[in-house]
């Protein structure tokens, strides 16, 4: 793992865009936001950042679609994935896209700043993404885990504090 990670933030919202460039513009991290899937696809699949956090819905190409192409190419790929229409299908269908993590929006800033660290460092991911290659599904809540499907509906610290 090199010292400066490189993120890719897909979402067709300015303010989203805008609210994690800076709240992710740290010394370990670089930042590259994109607003639309369709164009960021291309980029991605040449040269796939350490991290990748997409939206669900946008125009075009959607966000778990996106997923899904860019980790048929890099399946190591961690991708978190946000969304304003936090509801149990679309939590379902992003883990089982693969997802490494699941956001509802409003998200407290923090929270993605430390899931987007977590996302980078293969030793702390989710417990099913290691699993993975032994072939089986571990359901468990690791001590890393954010809260995934749990976090639907908590009350957080909203995104207007940037």
């Amino acid at each position: 793992m090199t010292d400066v990670a490189r993120v890719a933030v897909v979402d067709d919202d300015r303010a989203i865009r805008w609210v994690l460039e800076r709240a992710l513009a740290q010394p370990d991290l670089e930042v590259e936001c994109i607003e639309r899937a369709d164009t960021a696809l291309e980029r991605l699949l040449a040269d796939p950042p350490d991290v990748l956090v997409t939206d669900i819905r946008m125009p075009g190409i959607d966000g778990l679609d996106l997923m899904a192409r860019v980790r048929e190419a890099h399946p190591e790929l961690p991708v978190i994935v946000m969304t304003a229409h936090s509801d149990l299908d679309s939590a379902v269908a992003s883990y089982q896209g693969g997802a490494f993590e699941y956001l509802p929006k409003p998200f407290d800033v923090d929270e993605a700043l430390a899931l987007v660290r977590r996302a980078r460092t293969p030793e702390r991911r989710r417990p099913v993404e290691r699993a993975r290659g032994a072939g089986r599904r571990d359901h468990r809540r690791g001590a890393g885990h954010a809260g995934g499907v749990r976090a639907i509906g908590r009350p957080r610290t909203r995104i207007s504090r940037y």
